[in-house]
């Protein structure tokens, strides 16, 4: 099992992940509130922006202040720092 760190020290399985998006959609923006009042969205932002929304295959909803770019870089093992999250 591979863990991706999400930011401050969260990580999760990059084997459960089906798919990161940005929140700025409204379809985006109500799946996140769905989860949210079903008790299925994990915030891990830590009272920053969240800057990627991660939908997990047990249908959870990770959210991240990573930037999705950061995130898929450290999936696909090529690198991604921490100096894209919001301090």
């Amino acid at each position: 099992m591979k863990l991706i760190n999400i930011g401050y020290g969260n990580m999760i399985s990059s084997q459960r992940i089906v798919t990161i998006v940005s929140p700025d959609s409204a379809p985006i923006k109500r799946l996140v509130q769905e989860a949210k009042d079903d008790g299925r969205a994990i915030d891990a932002t830590y009272g920053r922006k969240t800057r990627a929304v991660i939908i997990m295959d047990s249908g959870h909803i990770v959210l991240s202040s990573l930037i999705t770019e950061t995130l898929a870089a450290r999936i696909n093992g090529t690198g991604g720092n921490d100096e894209n999250e919001q301090r």
